[in-house]
């Protein structure tokens, strides 16, 4: 199917979307690491099984050595290491600051796929990526002008260099981390028996399986060392915080994430983490929805300019 990844890499962005709202939600009220621990864990549940349902094996089959290195590898950098620095920069300088670094994913999973895998982009695709990074950079700029307007008190808003640096290694971290991904499918793939194509297309499923397995022992681990095992026992009966981290699970860490790895198999790394990074944009509409925050000028010429970008990958002059 033409621009079969492409595609699957919008519904990624939009699935991401209903995370990022639902993670919100669940965040402020039962905290980020409990969240963490309890997205991961629902996640590998949900995984378990749909590995069973789909091969009639509750985890992946034929996995070598050197794949489970890239896939674990992978793992620790996506989930812990991007989440714990993730959630920090939104606690220091806000989530929607915090957005506008994240725009560094799409060049850092070019620069890691040309690296690692040997892949290049026309001259096209690079304007593409640039024109889609360029919209989203007004949009989230748009908002944090509206933020410097409703500080409190007449301060001016202060941005903490530890906050960005955190955002920063939050962004480059999940850019390197599904290339990793991608480079452990693909030796997955070519570790399968010949003939076995039924579990040639479930090596997106196992591969986030084990991600998500390797980011839930990762968080066990930080919430144990900083003694917040009793928050996550006190998260698990806040029945909205529950019931909010299972949606941000489905839509998380098994559906965004297993998309993701879906898109980054049939597409280049660079476009498929461009197209990805559309979250911001497409927050927009239901954060105005469902949390009444106004829309402004600059976040209709965002989205404007990002979808002109996005028409690039599609389109062939």
């Amino acid at each position: 199917m033409i621009f079969f990844g492409e595609i699957i890499a919008l519904c990624t962005s939009i699935v991401w979307t209903a995370s990022a709202l639902f993670a919100e939600v669940s965040s402020k009220r039962i905290g980020a690491i409990s969240l963490n621990v309890l997205i991961m864990f629902f996640a590998f549940i949900l995984l378990n099984i749909t590995l069973l349902c789909l091969t009639g094996d509750p985890f992946p089959q034929y996995l070598d050595l050197l794949s489970l290195y890239w896939i674990i590898g992978s793992g620790i950098i996506t989930y812990v290491v991007c989440n714990y620095f993730l959630f920090n920069a939104y606690v220091m300088i806000g989530s929607r600051i915090t957005q506008l670094f994240m725009t560094l994913v799409p060049p850092t999973s070019a620069f890691a796929g040309w690296i690692l895998l040997k892949e290049s982009l026309t001259l096209q695709e690079i304007i593409g990526i640039a024109v889609t990074m360029t919209g989203i950079i007004i949009a989230v700029g748009g908002r944090r002008d509206k933020e410097k307007e409703d500080t409190t008190q007449g301060k001016a808003a202060k941005l903490s260099m530890k906050g960005v640096i955190f955002a920063v290694v939050a962004a480059v971290s999940e850019g390197i981390g599904l290339v990793m991904g991608k480079v452990g499918m693909i030796h997955y793939h070519n570790n399968l028996p010949e003939g076995l194509t039924r579990l040639d297309n479930v090596i997106p499923i196992s591969t986030s399986f084990i991600r998500v397995l390797t980011g839930f022992c990762g968080f066990m681990m930080i919430a144990i060392f900083s003694k917040q095992l009793p928050a996550i026992k006190k998260a698990v009966h806040d029945k909205k915080g529950f019931l909010t981290a299972v949606m941000t699970a489905l839509t998380g860490p098994f559906g965004g994430a297993t998309l993701s790895l879906v898109a980054m198999r049939y597409s280049k790394a660079g476009i498929a983490a461009t197209l990805v990074e559309l979250t911001p944009i497409m927050i927009i509409l239901p954060a105005y929805l469902i949390f009444k925050q106004k829309i402004r000028v600059q976040e209709i010429i965002g989205p404007i300019i990002s979808v002109f970008g996005v028409s690039l990958f599609f389109i062939r002059f």
